[in-house]
This record gives structure tokens, sequence and C-alpha cells, in this order.
């Protein structure tokens, strides 16, 4: 699988060891940035990564931050993006399952990396449930 990813710089040291972990696990990665841990300006990272999942260059996408908060909102702005925000494998499972989700987002700040590692395996196992929920994301586009 081709993953996007993207962080700030208070997401820069998980987005690092992810890309390994997902090469390690035989995953494709394309890295938007950002290329350290100097303060910068997220949506600049951020954007460019769901817009290359949004358009079909990329099939999933990982965004990351001090919270995860901001990243999230601006991968949702991007038309074609389903962005879960995730703490937990739970979260990660959800936003597959019942919203297609197709990209994440997650906060450097708030779990241990060890948590990242399952809420990835999830991520990326997890199949869409459809049936009601399809019809439910066929709701959320129209708007």
């Amino acid at each position: 699988m081709l993953i996007a990813i993207a962080s700030d710089h208070a997401g820069f040291d998980y987005k690092t060891k992810i890309i390994a972990w997902l090469q390690s696990h035989d995953h494709k990665v394309r890295d938007f940035g950002t290329s350290s841990d100097v303060p910068c300006d997220y949506p600049l990272f951020i954007r460019p990564a769901a817009e290359a999942v949004a358009n079909g260059d990329c099939e999933r996408g990982i965004v990351l931050g001090g919270s995860g908060n901001g990243e999230n909102i601006v991968a949702n702005r991007v038309k074609g993006v389903r962005c879960a925000y995730c703490f937990n494998t739970e979260t990660a499972r959800l936003g597959r399952e019942h919203n297609n989700a197709n990209c994440i987002s997650i906060g450097q700040r708030m779990i241990s990396i060890d948590t990242v590692y399952a809420i990835l395996k999830v991520f990326i196992e997890t199949p869409f449930a459809g049936e009601r929920h399809a019809r439910r994301i066929a709701l959320i586009d129209a708007v």
C-alpha cells in the first residue's frame, strides 16, 4: 500500500518512526514533510498529503502533530478525505469500519509509540463495513 504521511514539528519524531515501521511491513511511503523539529506551519505539509489521498495518488494518509487536532481539521477540509482522529485501536477500527477513513490523525504528545503501531495495524488491515455506513458517507459527501 502507498501511504502519504505528513507532520508538523511536534509530530516529526513519530513520523520518522512510523515511516520505518511502515517500510518494515512492506508498505511504500510518500513523505510530504516537515523534515525537522523546527517550528513550522502544519497546513503547508498536511494539505498536500491529504490531496494526494483525495486524488488517488496515495491509498491512505497519516498526519501527525502535537495533539493531532489541527492536522485532522486540515485533512478533513480536502474534498474526498475522511480523516479519523485516532488515539487507540478502537477509534482506528471504527474509523475504517464505519467511516471508510482513508486518513488518520495522531497526536505525538497524546499517545505512546507502541499505541501508534497498534493503531497503524488496525488502520491498514480493517475493511470498510459498507451497508448502512455507505449511505451515511453519501449523506456526508452530499453536503
